[in-house]
C-alpha cells in the first residue's frame, strides 16, 4: 500500500481501578504509516535519523532487532490470516524523535477497505521486555467498534499492577479518527487505558509543531510514566519486582 504516513495528534488516558485511585490524560503524537513504504516529508524518514523517524528494529519481535512488517506477516499466518489484494498492512506507533524511542504500546492494523480485520498490540516495559496480543474475530471478521476482544494477560507492565486478570480491547478505526481503549480487569483492580485523536496528513509542518508542543517526544514519554510511578509510590501501592517475562513473543 502506498498510503502516505499520518499523524495522530491525540490524547491518551489511564485510570487506575481499585482501591488506590489514580488517572491522567496526556497528550502524544503518533504516526500510521504503511510500514513497507519509504514515503514521507523531509523531516520523517525510515530507517535513518531524522527529526522523526520510525525503524523496522523497533518493531517486530525482539526489541531492538525486530523485523518489522516481515515479523507482523509471520504472525499472523501463523494464525491462519491470509493476505489478499485489497489487504493492507499499517503501523501505529509513536516515532523517534531526535533517535530516541520508547513506545508503552504499538499497534499493527490489517485493514480491507475501511474495516479493520485483526491488530497486534506491541506492548513494552520500561525494563526493556515486550509481548504482543493478536487480537481478532472468528474467521477474521471485520472488527466493529462495538467488539469486545479479549486476551489473558500474561505480561509484566506496571510494576504496581499484578500478572493476573484479562484485557478488554476494543478497536474504533474511522477514515478521519482513531480511538482504542484496552481494559484490564482483575477482579476489582485494573486499570482503562484509551488513546484518541484525529488522523491527519503527516507534513514537515504538523512535525515542528508537534516538537514544539510536546518537545523531547519518547523522552517525555518515559519521564511521564516515571513521574505516575512516584504518584503510586506515594500512596502507598504495592510494588511488584520484575518477574522474567513469557517465552512466547505473542498471545
Amino acid at each position: 500500500m502506498n498510503m502516505s504516513p499520518e499523524h495522530i495528534p491525540g490524547f491518551t488516558t489511564h485510570t487506575r481501578l481499585g482501591q488506590i485511585k489514580n488517572a491522567f490524560r496526556y497528550g502524544v503524537d503518533f504516526v500510521l504509516i504503511a510500514p513497507e513504504s519509504r514515503c514521507g516529508p523531509v523531516l520523517f524518514s525510515r530507517n535513518k535519523f531524522n527529526l522523526a523517524s520510525v525503524h523496522d528494529s523497533a518493531h517486530g519481535g525482539t526489541p531492538n532487532n525486530g523485523r518489522g512488517a516481515v515479523w507482523a506477516r509471520d504472525v499472523l499466518a501463523k494464525a491462519g490470516f491470509e493476505f489478499k489484494n485489497g489487504h493492507d498492512l499499517l503501523l501505529l506507533t509513536q516515532p523517534r524523535f531526535l533517535g530516541y524511542i520508547f513506545n508503552p504500546v504499538s499497534f499493527w492494523l490489517v485493514m480491507e477497505g475501511n474495516d479493520l480485520l485483526a491488530a497486534i498490540a506491541e506492548v513494552n516495559n520500561t525494563f526493556g521486555d515486550r509481548h504482543s496480543y493478536l487480537c481478532h474475530l472468528p474467521d477474521f471478521a471485520p472488527i466493529l467498534k462495538t467488539d469486545k476482544l479479549h486476551a489473558e494477560k500474561v505480561f509484566h507492565v506496571s510494576p504496581f499492577q499484578e500478572i493476573a486478570g484479562d484485557y478488554t480491547f476494543t478497536f474504533d478505526i474511522q477514515p478521519d479518527r482513531i480511538a482504542i481503549r484496552i481494559i484490564h480487569r482483575n477482579g476489582p483492580e485494573g486499570v482503562t487505558a484509551t488513546l484518541t485523536g484525529p488522523r491527519t496528513p503527516l507534513t514537515n509542518l504538523s512535525i515542528l509543531r508537534s516538537n514544539l508542543r510536546r518537545p523531547f517526544g519518547a523522552i517525555r514519554t518515559i519521564v511521564l510514566i516515571y513521574l505516575q510511578a512516584i504518584r503510586l509510590k506515594l500512596k502507598a501501592a504495592p510494588y511488584r519486582t520484575r518477574p522474567a517475562p513469557p517465552k512466547e513473543e505473542v498471545s
